[in-house]
């Protein structure tokens, strides 16, 4: 995973779809605001991997949302790390873990959590949730609340 200034993705006009896993994909730039806390949020509605046992396609809304502390994730990389899935066979509360550990990786974010909401296959929906906040700040305890409150108010699903 890149975590240098010279973004590789950004701009470029050769822009190739890798279909198979890769974090290393990923790339990183300086937060011009690192004494503040603010979210990012990234909404990724078309996100898609496949079953591991059947190799049949999963379809998702994946979120991510994050507080940086020292860097931020490039947009384009992570479109194309997202994007890289579609060909990687792993279950649906694996994927979400596995970007949450490839981001905290790349950011070393104050707070992350991932939210995979995937379309049903056969009459059934899953929609895993993780999340992270870094040890020794208030971010671990924002993690705990988030966490144990997290689907308190579920949404009603009728458009799946």
């Amino acid at each position: 995973m890149r975590e240098k200034e010279d973004l590789t993705k950004l701009g470029s006009k050769k822009t190739t779809y890798s279909t198979n896993y890769d974090p290393g994909l990923l790339e990183s730039f300086s937060n011009k605001h690192p004494g503040r806390d603010y979210f990012v949020k990234f909404n990724c509605p078309e996100f898609t991997t496949l079953c591991p046992i059947t190799g049949q396609p999963d379809f998702a809304n994946i979120t991510i949302s994050y507080v940086p502390d020292e860097r931020l994730v490039e947009s384009k990389s992570l479109k194309l790390y997202l994007f890289s899935f579609r060909e990687h066979g792993d279950f649906h509360e694996d994927v979400v873990n596995i970007i949450m550990d490839d981001l905290i990786k790349l950011l070393d974010p104050k707070y992350i959590e991932v939210w995979g909401r995937f379309l049903p296959r056969g009459g059934i929906s899953i929609d895993p949730y993780c999340n992270y906040g870094k040890p020794g700040t208030p971010w671990d305890k924002v993690a705990i609340e988030r966490l144990s409150n997290h689907d308190l108010y579920p949404e009603r699903v009728d458009n799946r």
